[in-house]
Parts: C-alpha cells; structure tokens; sequence
C-alpha cells in the first residue's frame, strides 16, 4: 500500500466511498488530510436519470449541494456505463447502442471512438477497457474484444484520432467466457486487469500490462 502513488489511491479508491468514509481517511496522515479538506475533492454521481458532480464537506464529511451536468450526447434512462477513467476523463459506453466515448464532465467535451469497419464497440461481459497515457502524453484506450473465441486487442490514440491492431500476448485460458476482466486501473506507467473465473472458487488473477509503444501487448500474471 507504501508503494501507490497517492493519485491512484484517491482516484480508484476513495472516490468509490460515501462521504463518512472519505472523512475518516483524513486521519492517515497530514497530506491525506490537506487534499481531502479542500473544495478540490469532488464526486461524479450518476444515476438513472441525472449526472452530477458534489463536493465532499470536510467539516461534517458528508456531500455539498450537487452541480448537474448535462449530457452533451443522446442517451436513454439507465444507459450510460463508465468503463474506465483517467485524471477525469472517462471513457464510457451507451447501452442501447454499444458505443464507446470518451466525455470530460467537467467540459462536456465528448469524442465517439465507434468507426465504420466496427471498432469502438462494446460488448458487455466480454470487453474490457483501460485508459493510459504513453509516453509521449498522448492518451489512449486499450479495449480487448473476446468473441465466439476469436482475441482481438486494439489500442485508440486520442492525439492521432485512430485505432490499431496489435498483438496481445497472455495465458490462452485467461481468453475464454469463463473469466472476466475488469476494467483496467493505469498505476506506474502500467494497466492493471483483474482477471476472475465465473463461479465460486475459481481462479482469481491480476493481470499487468506492458504496451510497447501500441505496437504488442505483454501481459504478467500474479495470483
């Protein structure tokens, strides 16, 4: 726990916690306390019907008055999956349509990564998506497709504004139906997957990723 940054313990740990509980973690130490006192610390709620951002209060660690955000794209009630999120900005998936964007809350920016030859499509239970930066600071989206058996692993550049194909090198079984992969958590200049067979007491795996310059994909296995 030393050894993760402080950016990933805020930003894939403590925003999954109510409020009490992110109060409480002021206590650790005095850096954890100075960030979660500011205005700075907020949460992105999003329910069936609304999307909108609260401060936490470090007085009484509980939510301020909430900003709506509207969603710039079309969407239905209870249609929007986020996938995966970067210092903000999140890739997410509209359910009845199985496209994926990228969408900046804070901005309202949004950017659809679905193409005509079918990239940019997600498949739930399925797919996994991980957001990264390379580096030449340019972020990016790993998807890895599995279907009817056939692997296919493609990496989105948001600087050059296209997808690529690229080898993905893992254990054949961690592939199948039977596991699922979570979304990826970026750590260290790496992508993180959990990996989980799909009934009680089955295999359950971390999944570390080295992506050479979007051109292979390695992965290394810790149980």
């Amino acid at each position: 726990m030393a050894d993760l940054p402080t950016h990933t313990i805020v930003f894939e740990i403590l925003t999954r916690l109510p409020a009490k509980d992110v109060g409480r973690s002021k206590r650790v130490c005095k850096q954890w306390y100075a960030l979660l006192s500011t205005q700075d610390f907020r949460v992105l709620l999003i329910d069936d019907l609304t999307c909108s951002v609260r401060p936490i209060i470090s007085n009484n660690n509980d939510y301020g008055p909430s900003s709506t955000v509207t969603f710039p794209f079309h969407h239905q009630n209870n249609d929007v999956s986020i996938l995966s999120h970067l210092n903000g900005l999140l890739c997410v998936c509209l359910n009845h349509t199985y496209e994926l964007l990228l969408w900046n809350p804070t901005t309202t920016a949004f950017k659809r990564l679905s193409t005509p030859d079918s990239h940019g499509f997600y498949i739930n239970n399925l797919d996994a998506i991980g957001l990264y930066v390379d580096a030449d600071d340019d972020y990016k989206v790993l998807h890895i497709k599995r279907k009817s058996g056939v692997l296919g692993v493609y990496v989105y550049s948001r600087e050059v504004d296209s997808w690529r194909n690229i080898p993905f090198i893992t254990r054949q079984e961690y592939l199948s139906p039977h596991f699922n992969w979570s979304a990826g958590t970026f750590c260290g200049g790496t992508l993180y997957f959990t990996v989980c067979e799909c009934w009680i007491g089955g295999t359950n795996v971390v999944c570390r990723t080295h992506i050479f310059k979007s051109r292979v994909c390695r992965t290394h296995i810790f149980s």
